[in-house]
């Protein structure tokens, strides 16, 4: 009941200007998407914004698209980063409830650490998005922006595959045999999209697996041994640095592939192979290294023949459907989804809107993320934006 009263009360809030816009459309009503109309943003509606850290350039980038969006729809933003510390997230959050926020947008850092927050939000009526990271265990998320985090666990493998030479640039086998050397890094345990990358990579992989294509000499093939907490790149080039040690004999055995989940592991991870002999480009022996997320260094090192490919997910995107799901809860609708039935959170399937992602190698960068406006030439050259 009091979820409901506070929508009510948002869309009480937003009933003149509403009310113009729908006269003024032909064919809209009740149902109609939030912000295809000229609907003007009551300006005492408040939506706090919960980012997991600043120590990754992506996050900064999406907490200031989604602040800026929101702004410029017209709402009062409470924008906090959380520097990856579960208390002070949930401290954050409580702090946004007990302000008055009607809205919450959250990138959680652990998605099962915020139950009671949640709670508290869903007992005063506000209305919780989830950003990017599904936030389990909770009936308490009304909605998912998000890309499709299989598909991008299908891109890394692929791209991991096609930079071995298995595969051509169109996806089809070359019928090379290999075998080749390859370990494995998945994401961090608590954040329920690295499940989705991991398990889109290895449904990938394991044919290749299977007929001995591909060979991991470590035998760490499961998540569990693989995961990386907190996405932490040092906890990368660690593991990177002990695999090297106990299975490659210090560098002096061939290593072909990794697979990494993100541009962050893959810098730890091309550092450690650096510093054990391998490369220092692919040309000279670095083995084919993936990532995710398209960071300005990584690009840069993708350029440069080092790093081979990340999965460019255009957070501008993820930031605008964010907006738009707030926009319609303001405005007592419900946010439009494209998929209904793939992210159960252990307590309900959550409606969810899904992006799609690039594979980024250095022949494309220029046409996926120059041209697009993402980054510049000269930000790509320098390896770090203006």
């Amino acid at each position: 009941m009091k979820r409901t009263a506070k929508r009510f009360t948002l869309a009480t809030a937003a009933t003149a200007g509403l009310a113009l816009a729908l006269a003024g459309c032909a064919g809209g009503g009740a149902g109609a998407p939030a912000g295809g109309g000229d609907t003007e943003a009551p300006e005492d509606i408040t939506v706090g914004v919960a980012m997991p850290t600043e120590t990754s350039e992506r996050w900064i980038a999406d907490g200031d698209a989604v602040k800026a969006g929101l702004e410029e729809a017209g709402y009062t933003v409470d924008l906090q980063y959380a520097a990856d510390d579960i208390p002070t997230q949930q401290q954050q959050i409580d702090q946004m409830i007990t302000k008055g926020a009607d809205i919450l947008i959250v990138a959680s850092i652990d998605g099962t650490a915020l139950a009671n927050q949640l709670q508290a939000a869903a007992d005063q009526g506000v209305p919780i998005i989830a950003y990017d990271r599904l936030i389990n265990g909770t009936e308490n998320v009304d909605f998912y922006v998000t890309f499709d985090n299989y598909n991008v666990g299908v891109q890394q493998a692929t791209s991991l595959l096609t930079g071995l030479g298995i595969l051509d640039e169109s996806g089809a086998e070359t019928g090379e045999t290999g075998p080749f050397n390859i370990e494995l890094f998945a994401g961090s345990l608590d954040d329920n999209n690295a499940h989705f990358f991991w398990q889109g990579a290895m449904d990938t992989l394991q044919p290749y697996l299977d007929n001995g294509t591909l060979v991991v000499p470590s035998g760490q093939t499961d998540i569990e041994q693989a995961a990386t907490l907190r996405w932490l790149q040092e906890t990368a080039q660690k593991r990177m640095e002990d695999l090297l040690t106990s299975t490659y004999d210090g560098g002096a055995k061939e290593l072909h592939g990794v697979l990494s989940p993100y541009d962050g592991l893959s810098r730890g991870i091309i550092t450690a192979l650096q510093n054990a002999g391998y490369g220092p480009d692919q040309a000279s022996g670095l083995p084919i290294v993936t990532g995710q997320d398209a960071e300005i260094a990584s690009v840069k090192l993708i350029a440069d023949g080092v790093q081979y490919s990340t999965i460019f997910k255009d957070t501008r995107k993820l930031a605008e459907q964010a907006v738009e799901a707030a926009k319609a809860y303001a405005a007592g609708e419900e946010p439009e989804a494209n998929d209904t039935e793939t992210y159960d959170n252990q307590v309900k399937v959550v409606p969810s809107y899904l992006l799609e992602s690039d594979i980024v190698v250095a022949e494309n960068i220029e046409s996926l993320l120059v041209d697009s406006g993402y980054w510049t030439a000269e930000e790509i050259e320098k390896g770090q934006s203006d």
